[in-house]
């Protein structure tokens, strides 16, 4: 099929027990700017089962358009069935650009829809533009263990479809009183390609908060020297009502868990407050964090580059500055309930 015949950005809305995932609201956004760019509009495709509570908040966030599969088989999220229904909503609206959240199901969903469709993925984006010559998707990710950005172009195939990390774009200022069209669509025999059974889904609950949604993050880096000492961190944290993060060095060193890294092979975060702590601040740290409200940095060495993006820098040993600051901010707190 030609290249022309293809238009418009479609999103695949990840959903979960009725909520659907911020990654998805946030490539809405990013859709919704790509498709005027092209002079088309942006679709979300919402899969699942009893799902239509879900469709005043697409609505809210910059679908122009929704198109609903409502189908028991599509309840729980399995390969197979979410495949099949992708692939035949894509292939009847048939879009430039298909888009889908860098999570465990857009990770899982991606590639196989791609090798259906017979197209390229990029995954794990960071970036997205339009060719203002070519209309061609510029695609850009982190490469060779994030140490360069490459720009990637799918020219000769539709659609271009990319993998986009959670946290990297903004949602859009919801449009109150937005009423797209809903297109409601059946595709034939979800049930029968189904080939595993889920006997039980078994919830893990965390007792961190992730660190994509904290409004506060007290970050530790190589510069703490051990995992004893994030105990500290952990203390700055409780005290401004955030979560402790970290830099891949923390992480490649085993002191702190994956879920905490913050950077291009970590999450992306946009805190209102990210306090660096022992962190020199390597490029692809700072692509996770550089749009944080404000940013504080803590270093022993007052040429690390973390000062040069951050509002406020302390040069200085971590381990004696943080309990300190976190003294001085419950004794200040205390000092005004006495008032």
């Amino acid at each position: 099929m030609e290249k022309r015949e293809y238009t418009g950005v479609l999103i695949f809305v990840q959903q979960m027990d009725g909520e659907v995932a911020p990654v998805s609201l946030e490539l809405l956004g990013k859709g919704r700017e790509l498709a005027a760019a092209l002079g088309t509009e942006v679709t979300a495709a919402l899969l699942g089962s009893g799902i239509d509570p879900l469709l005043p908040l697409l609505a809210r966030y910059g679908a122009e358009r929704i198109v609903v599969v409502d189908d028991p088989a599509l309840e729980t999220y399995m390969t197979e069935p979410y495949t099949r229904a992708m692939a035949a909503v894509t292939e009847r609206f048939k879009p430039e650009i298909l888009l889908c959240g860098a999570t465990a199901v857009g990770r899982d969903l991606a590639p196989r829809l791609s090798a259906r469709l017979h197209t390229g993925l990029t995954a794990d984006c960071t970036g997205l533009e339009i060719d203002p010559q070519t209309r061609n998707l510029m695609m850009t990710r982190p490469a060779f263990g994030g140490n360069i950005m490459a720009t990637i172009v799918c020219a000769e195939h539709r659609p271009q479809m990319a993998t986009v990390r959670p946290g990297v774009m903004r949602r859009i200022e919801p449009l109150e009183g937005a009423q797209p069209p809903v297109e409601r669509m059946r595709v034939e025999g979800l049930a029968e390609g189904m080939n595993v059974e889920i006997l039980e889904v078994v919830k893990k609950m965390s007792a961190k908060r992730d660190i994509q949604e904290a409004r506060v993050l007290v970050a530790g880096g190589r510069g703490m020297g051990g995992p004893e000492n994030f105990a500290v961190l952990e203390e700055l944290a409780e005290v401004l009502g955030g979560t402790v993060a970290s830099s891949r060095a923390s992480v490649d060193a085993g002191w702190v868990g994956k879920d905490r890294q913050v950077g291009q092979t970590g999450k992306t975060v946009r805190p209102d407050l990210y306090i660096a702590c022992g962190i020199s601040g390597a490029i692809q740290h700072l692509a996770g964090m550089e749009e944080s409200g404000i940013i504080v940095a803590i270093n022993k060495d007052p040429s690390a580059p973390i000062f040069e993006a951050a509002d406020y820098g302390v040069v200085g040993d971590a381990l004696k500055i943080v309990p300190m600051l976190a003294e001085s901010i419950r004794n200040a707190r205390a000092r005004k309930a006495e008032v």
